[in-house]
């Protein structure tokens, strides 16, 4: 699949803020608030759109990609790695897209961004999306949990080191 990868603007970000991801994956559900939307728009997301110009997902680098709880247990002390985090838009999880999504991802912050390693948190119990980081080389190096009034998530760090994508 041919993908277009640009900063993204005010209308893809109030689309994605509206995504609705079903359970388990609700935690990847944002609010539509005016603050979900300025997070998208701070200039570390990029959009990606499809061969018609269909808005499909995006890539956010850097700190805008990990679990904020996850500093407390240095789970990214390491500055040898570059965050990426990812959104597929929710009709299109579970369709065999993950890996060839991934992969473009990686070779954008590769070619444009001059990232080499790569680091990823994920929800442990996205065992979907873990196949899929694990099937492009991903290996995980530590965990940590986040707790909340309303739950527990355990998250697993993963890195890439080397990239010849």
């Amino acid at each position: 699949m041919e993908y277009t990868i640009k900063q993204m603007n005010y209308i893809e970000a109030e689309m994605i803020s509206k995504w609705r991801y079903t359970e388990p994956y609700s935690i990847y559900n944002m609010d539509d608030s005016r603050e979900s939307i300025e997070e998208l728009l701070n200039g570390s997301y990029y959009s990606v759109l499809d061969s018609q110009d269909n808005l499909i997902g995006y890539y956010c680098f850097g700190e805008s990609a990990q679990v904020p709880v996850g500093k407390q247990f240095g789970a990214y002390k390491s500055e040898e790695y570059i965050d990426i985090g990812l959104g597929i838009r929710p009709d299109l999880c579970g369709k065999g897209i993950g890996i060839e999504f991934l992969r473009k991802g990686m070779e954008f912050g590769q070619n444009q961004l001059h990232i080499k390693n790569f680091r990823l948190t994920v929800a442990d119990f996205n065992q979907r999306a873990i196949k899929v980081y694990e099937r492009v080389g991903f290996k995980k190096v530590t965990s940590f949990e986040r707790i909340s009034e309303n739950d527990k998530i355990k998250f697993g760090v993963m890195i890439y080191m080397n990239t010849d994508i």
